[in-house]
């Protein structure tokens, strides 16, 4: 006799996933809104997360039309692109911010410095955090299919 899988614990998989694409979903709207709002597209590399979140939506629907696998795929490298770039992100905004510190007041000590960039509001040195939340969400959200899981 075959032993039957858990139907409950599938279906709250699958209940999990559709709220991790809605949550998703709606991070990568709120983010790219925020992004433009903020003109975040003034310098060349400041358009890298305002395109990588317009892939992303439109990677998105192709999934959601299709459920292939090759949308899978492709949304789990968008999403390790998406951590990439926030740590990118991170080094671009300490850097920019630690430029413009050094500009206002040469003599700072490092500590001095390190302690006004991570105070700083603009760039805000934790921002392209959310990058990696999303990206991270994204691998989340790719992994739980069962696709991807061995037996």
């Amino acid at each position: 006799m075959e032993a039957q899988p858990n139907k409950g614990s599938a279906d709250t998989v699958g209940v999990l996933r559709i709220w991790i694409l809605g949550v998703l979903v709606l991070g990568l709207l709120g983010t790219v809104v925020e992004l433009v709002l903020l003109s975040h597209y003034e310098q060349p590399v400041q358009l890298v997360p305002v395109v990588l979140i317009v892939l992303a939506l439109i990677v998105l629907a192709w999934h959601v039309m299709g459920h292939s696998t090759s949308s899978l795929r492709v949304l789990m490298w968008l999403m390790v692109l998406f951590v990439l770039a926030g740590f990118a992100g991170f080094a671009a905004h300490f850097y920019g911010s630690a430029e413009f510190q050094l500009d206002l007041e040469p003599s700072l000590s490092t500590w001095e410095l390190l302690e006004k960039v991570a105070r700083a509001k603009a760039p805000p040195l934790l921002a392209p955090g959310m990058m990696m939340q999303l990206g991270l969400l994204g691998l989340a959200y790719v992994y739980s299919d069962k696709r991807h899981q061995r037996s």
